[in-house]
């Protein structure tokens, strides 16, 4: 267990990246590595120093794309994280854990009714939870969330990370689909962050066959070794042509035209029409990936297909020691999807994964 810090180091994100749209100019976003004080701790809040902080997609919307976070810059991003809890709360100090990307407010209807993982008064670090985030030495937060890690045996505690939102968000998805033993997947985006969970999730959940659809060759090749028992790479195709190959492989492999359950996980554009144009009789898609795009659907084509489209949010904190029980247990796997990073590569870091999206998910170390 680390010593009790007299400041917090973080790297702040000072000003996002901002367009004028009159005079069509782009002013580059600021991070800024920063000492901010250690608050003084609430009565059932806890100190963790941070082990890793993973590098999501959601970061970069917030940093690049105009995402707004609910707390203002400057503020620390970074949700999934994981620590060892250095003060506070006597029951958690000195344990190993996991900080939920979304920690409900555990009061409201919401919450009080099974669906906290949308409450609207939830705290998200690096979004939220005032101005701290994972990409920091340490981060307050409340404890009654946590998630223990034990008996990892040689799984680093930083590589946990991923748990906290690319690990358990398929499995809240998952739960939304209501996803049975013997059903149908697809999962748009399969090499993607998230989507590479997503798969290995619905396999390891009992899906008789799981079809990925991605534009990364290599990627997709490597997710055929983990969930994905077939592939279509869209690379240069539009949604009719993704639609008409995948009723050729259900042709070809004796599979329903009926029931499929679509993740969609790309958060783009070119994903969303591509699991509209696949939803058909009895269908749902999970739509798993945010975007500001709109997409054009006929929403009459749901009532002729007797379908659905669903949004889903997160994870609940009571489900992460179900998906932590999956990656210890090895039946999700997680050593061959991340790599770690020294933290103060984070602007070179966030550069590189939002012009290309990494083979890896990165998680950033702290080496302040």
């Amino acid at each position: 267990m680390g010593a009790v810090p007299d400041k917090i180091w973080t790297w702040q994100m000072v000003q996002p990246t901002t367009f004028n749209k009159e005079t069509k100019e782009t002013t580059p976003g600021k991070l800024e590595k920063k000492q901010i004080p250690v608050p003084q701790l609430q009565p059932g809040e806890v100190l963790v120093e941070v082990a890793g902080c993973g590098v999501c997609h959601t970061d970069l919307g917030y940093f690049y794309d105009g995402v707004p976070t609910v707390s203002k810059p400057p503020l620390t991003l970074g949700h999934e994280i994981s620590g060892t809890v250095v003060a506070g709360d006597p029951a958690w100090l000195g344990k190993e854990v996991i900080i939920p990307a979304v920690m409900p407010c555990r009061k409201c209807i919401l919450c009080k009714t099974g669906r906290g993982n949308r409450c609207l008064d939830q705290k998200m670090p690096g979004n939220s939870l005032g101005l701290y985030g994972g990409f920091s030495s340490h981060i307050p937060v409340p404890s009654v969330d946590l998630c223990e890690v034990k008996n990892r045996g040689n799984t680093p505690l930083s590589h946990l990370a991923v748990v906290a939102d690319a690990a358990t968000t398929p499995y809240q998805a998952a739960k939304r689909a209501e996803l049975q033993p013997g059903d149908n997947v697809i999962v748009i985006g399969i090499t993607g962050g998230v989507g590479q969970y997503m798969g290995q999730m619905a396999k390891a959940l009992g899906a008789n066959t799981v079809i990925g659809i991605a534009r990364h060759e290599e990627k997709l090749k490597r997710a055929l070794q983990f969930g994905a028992d077939l592939v279509i790479n869209s690379t240069g195709k539009d949604a009719g042509a993704v639609s008409k190959e995948f009723r050729g492989i259900c042709k070809e492999k004796g599979l329903p035209g009926t029931g499929w359950k679509i993740f969609e996980v790309t958060g783009a554009k070119p994903g969303q029409e591509i699991a509209l144009a696949l939803l058909s009789f009895t269908g749902k898609l999970i739509v798993v990936g945010f975007s500001m795009a709109k997409t054009e659907y006929a929403i009459g084509r749901l009532m002729a297909f007797d379908a659905e489209i669903i949004g889903t949010w997160g994870c609940l904190p009571e489900y992460y020691p179900v998906v932590l029980n999956m990656v210890l247990s090895g039946k999700i796997n997680i050593g061959k999807f991340v790599e770690t990073r020294p933290m103060g590569t984070i602007a070179e870091t966030f550069a590189e994964a939002h012009k290309t999206p990494p083979m890896k998910r990165i998680v950033l170390t702290p080496d302040f």
